[in-house]
């Protein structure tokens, strides 16, 4: 009954709608079968009904077919189920009323709760994981070219790490008096040998990536591009050579500066097609360890500024050596004197002997 009664309006309103369009629509026809007429291309396509007209004609057309099809299986009615309906009596149920009640879910059931999914809390931590995972995916990078770097920058983990536990036992030496390993004056002599190592190291290391470039352009690797390629070659010794004469926390940040420049320089010289294309994940990871190392150093150190005696850069070297030498000559030249005033003094004493010698003669 229900539903024989709301489709009895729908019917109306379709017909009434279509009667409004269907002289259109007959226009339309009538000109297509005029053109099909006229032009003997379209003969062929008389049986079968042009696909642009079909395409064409108005949603009125299907809504027409719909409401006047007698045998439409949607419009049939089981009438033994509407009898069961109609003698049911209609059972309130205050409980399902709310302010979406009178809104039919389409994929579930009204009154149905649906159910809940639980939310993954880490979804987001595991998302910046696989993230981290595809940065350092290093799957393209050939094998030698991998073992070889690793093992390059073993060294500076190394002389880092050495740092952060010398300074800790420092620290621990001044609170209680003793080292876990070393004293602190053994500790501040090895932290003294350490320091130029580092600071070598890195300067090697930075020429080293510069020449990459060079040799890139001899292979003619994404083209010949002369002075601008050869120009990373000649940066990066010329800014990581004059960090061994400064004091070692400015060279530790200067290299810092120099290791992050030139990673950004690499990044760009791949974008360019100057080098493969995994050589900037390499370098970025490269980079990432020398960086924390650095970083860590500086850290170490920070934490014993003002318990240890700075080791005195090469600059202080060189003066200290002019000192010695000016002391040295001064040295020297008063000695000199000396010798020279003592000399005339016995010569002297001899001409006033023999002065006396000659009085008593006479």
């Amino acid at each position: 009954m229900l539903r024989s009664w709301a489709a009895t309006p729908l019917s109306r309103a379709s017909l009434r709608y279509v009667s409004s369009t269907s002289a259109r629509t007959k226009s339309n026809l009538a000109r297509a079968s005029t053109l099909r007429k006229q032009d003997p291309l379209l003969t062929g396509a008389q049986s079968r009904p042009s696909s642009a007209l079909v395409a064409n004609k108005p949603f009125s057309t299907s809504l027409q077919r719909y409401a006047t099809h007698s045998g439409n299986p949607f419009d049939k009615i089981d009438k033994k189920h509407e009898e069961v309906i109609e003698h049911e009596k209609i059972v309130p149920h205050p409980e399902e009323v709310s302010a979406s009640s009178t809104v039919h879910q389409i994929f579930s059931e009204k009154g149905v709760e649906e159910e809940q999914k639980d939310e993954d809390m880490l979804a987001g931590v595991k998302a910046d994981l696989q993230t981290i995972k595809a940065t350092f995916a290093l799957d393209e990078v050939p094998r030698e070219a991998l073992v070889i770097g690793m093992a390059g920058v073993l060294p500076y983990l190394a002389t880092s790490l050495s740092t952060v536990y010398l300074a800790f036992d420092i620290n621990h030496a001044s609170e209680t008096g003793s080292g876990f390993l070393f004293s602190p004056r053994v500790a501040e002599q090895i932290l003294h040998i350490i320091e130029p190592l580092q600071i070598g190291y890195g300067a090697v290391i930075l020429s080293f990536l510069g020449a990459i470039h060079w040799g890139l352009e001899w292979a003619k690797y994404g083209g010949v591009h002369g002075y601008p390629r050869y120009a990373y070659g000649v940066i990066a010794p010329a800014v990581a050579w004059p960090t061994i004469l400064l004091p070692i926390e400015y060279a530790l940040i200067t290299q810092f500066c120099a290791f992050t420049f030139l990673y950004f320089a690499d990044a760009r010289a791949v974008v360019r097609g100057w080098a493969p294309h995994w050589y900037s994940t390499y370098r970025f990871v490269l980079t990432f360890i020398v960086g924390a190392s650095i970083v860590a150093s500086l850290i170490g150190r920070g934490q014993i500024a003002d318990q240890i005696n700075k080791l005195p850069s090469p600059a202080d070297r060189v003066k200290a050596l002019r000192d010695l030498q000016l002391g040295a000559m001064e040295t020297e030249e008063r000695e000199k004197r000396a010798r020279i005033a003592a000399e005339d003094e016995e010569g002297g004493d001899e001409e006033e002997d023999e002065g006396g010698d000659d009085e008593e003669e006479e």
